[in-house]
């Protein structure tokens, strides 16, 4: 590659190695050689490599292990209907889903994000509970779920393996209303962390209101999905 520019070289480098995982030369899961090997064998700097490996991990074709090295992401979709509300283990069954849950923090917190002003989200503390949704075996959401501090430490206990609609309904709650907002925004650090994904990775967001027969009692939400992780699908009557 000698002779060509930098930003030639950066495109060749990068093109070459998305053909290599598109051809199954680079599995998913597989290490890539070093920088310095791929510099090596393209004739071009570390540097131009580097910038090459970095442009492809918010692509969803590499991601970066401090320490171990850079892999081919797994390049596996989830497809959902759009209306799916990750609240229950059934819904999930029906989608054709073997849905796990991991429980990561229980918290009390305000809901910051101005993107939940549309729902009507309270201003003051919630009880805030924090999951990754896995579906056999791979991580597809990191959901935050907004609940009343009212709530029965009883339920609580419940939500470290029980989706949190299903807990409620099994306590006597009735859901009436679910109300999306669906957009796209760069990982939050919680999602950076559960995707092994770097800063500013596109991620669909869906965010949620799910209302009761209490007009007191709502549970507001927020399901972050890598962008290469998760599709939609809707369904509408004709007119």
């Amino acid at each position: 590659m000698a002779g060509q520019n930098a930003s030639v070289l950066h495109q060749n480098v990068r093109q070459e190695i998305i053909r290599r995982v598109n051809a199954g030369e680079y599995a998913a899961g597989q290490v890539l050689p070093s920088a310095a090997a791929l510099a090596e064998e393209f004739g071009v700097s570390a540097i131009t490599v580097k910038r090459a490996l970095r442009d492809l991990q918010p692509a969803g074709v590499l991601r970066s292990v401090p320490g171990l090295g850079t892999f081919v992401r797994e390049q596996r979709r989830f497809i959902r209907d759009l209306d799916y509300s990750l609240t229950s283990h059934a819904d999930a069954l029906r989608l054709g889903l073997n849905p796990s849950i991991s429980l990561k923090s229980l918290t009390q917190e305000k809901i910051v994000d101005p993107a939940f002003e549309v729902l009507q989200a309270p201003a003051g503390l919630m009880l805030c509970v924090r999951k990754v949704i896995s579906a056999d075996g791979v991580p597809v959401m990191y959901d935050t779920s907004y609940l009343p501090r009212s709530i029965d430490d009883a339920i609580i206990d419940e939500f470290a393996d029980k989706f949190v609609g299903d807990a409620l309904r099994e306590h006597g709650t009735e859901f009436t209303t679910t109300k999306l907002l669906i957009d796209a925004a760069p990982a939050s650090e919680h999602a950076q962390d559960t995707f092994s994904i770097p800063n500013g990775y596109p991620m669909l967001r869906r965010l949620y209101r799910l209302s009761t027969t209490d007009k007191a009692f709502s549970v507001f939400g927020l399901a972050e999905s890598p962008f290469d992780r998760l599709a939609c699908t809707v369904e509408l009557a004709a007119t």
